[in-house]
């Protein structure tokens, strides 16, 4: 059974994960080149690019220069576990 659900616009990475658990991200290279390449972008570009607020575009103006691996404990979490909201509480 395969269920999908929309990304939370909210993250917490500051409340420790349930397990230890984890897997290596399988697309690891390719979030890399994409990473590169949005850090090009100012944030006023990525909210004209993805059609975001200012302060959405801010945070993920943020969040894509602190990106960095390898990954662990203090940088990374899991991502279903990451993310806050009604439909993951």
């Amino acid at each position: 059974m395969l269920i999908a659900i929309s990304p939370a616009k909210t993250l917490d990475y500051e409340t420790p994960p349930v397990t230890k658990t984890h897997t290596k991200p399988r697309f690891l290279k390719q979030s890399k080149e994409l990473i590169d390449n949005l850090r090009n972008y100012s944030a006023l570009d990525l909210a004209e690019l993805m059609n975001l607020s200012i302060k959405l575009s801010e945070l993920n103006f943020e969040r894509y220069h602190d990106w960095k691996t390898p990954f662990n404990t203090k940088n990374a979490k899991q991502a279903a576990l990451a993310m806050k909201g009604d439909v993951y509480t």
